[in-house]
């Protein structure tokens, strides 16, 4: 029995290529969300005119979809609207909103990066990628739970502006399914990563 200490693995030129790829789409969907939040946030920062998505709960309008254009009834589900100034705790939020989704893109993608790069070097199950693997996906589940919520406290605001705080009707909600399913994937990766580790290092030393 002969002490092994090298644990890396030979990466086909095929995968190479296909990780490489995977690196530079992640880069440029890092450098998207940091131009889209910069963006949004200059529309945000003067508080007025600033248009805002807002969900609806069983509020009928008048849509010109019948013939020659002719109102119809629909039940408005998400809509935008657009407040002439916005007190300042949504001016806040809606800053707030682009600025978490962007830092969690970015940090999701800069722990993929490296554990890309630790695969391409060979190191695939170690407690470095372990760890980033969970990092990614506990940033992405907080991300996903928080973005909305700060989205709705924007639109609580443009509500209470546009009808001088009479309109009552606006909902706020996160998808829950969608929630469930980013802490499985989240879950099912880091227990993956963490298996494949204790894996290697019971074998660790073995020949």
């Amino acid at each position: 029995m002969t002490a092994q200490t090298t644990t890396q693995r030979p990466v086909s030129r095929a995968d190479a290529a296909s990780m490489i790829f995977f690196m530079l789409a992640g880069i440029a969907i890092a450098a998207g969300s940091v131009v889209a939040a910069w963006i949004r946030i200059a529309e945000v920062l003067p508080g007025t005119d600033v248009p805002v998505l807002a969900e609806f709960a069983g509020t009928m309008a008048d849509a010109p979809i019948g013939p020659d254009g002719a109102p119809v009834p629909v039940e408005l589900a998400t809509a935008y609207i657009t407040a002439p100034r916005l007190p300042a705790a949504s001016v806040a939020a809606l800053v707030a909103q682009p600025l978490v989704a962007s830092i969690a893109v970015v940090t999701v993608v800069a722990c993929l990066l490296l554990v890309t790069w630790n695969m391409l070097r060979g190191r695939i199950f170690s407690r470095v990628n372990t760890a980033l693997v969970t990092t990614a996906g506990m940033t992405g589940l907080v991300a996903y739970g928080v973005v909305p919520g700060l989205g709705n406290m924007g639109a609580n605001g443009a509500f209470a502006e546009v009808s001088d705080r009479t309109f009552a009707n606006v909902v706020g909600t996160v998808d829950v399914s969608g929630l469930f399913l980013v802490a499985f994937v989240a879950a099912t990766a880091t227990l993956v990563f963490t298996v494949g580790d204790r894996l290697r290092r019971d074998t660790e030393g073995l020949i």
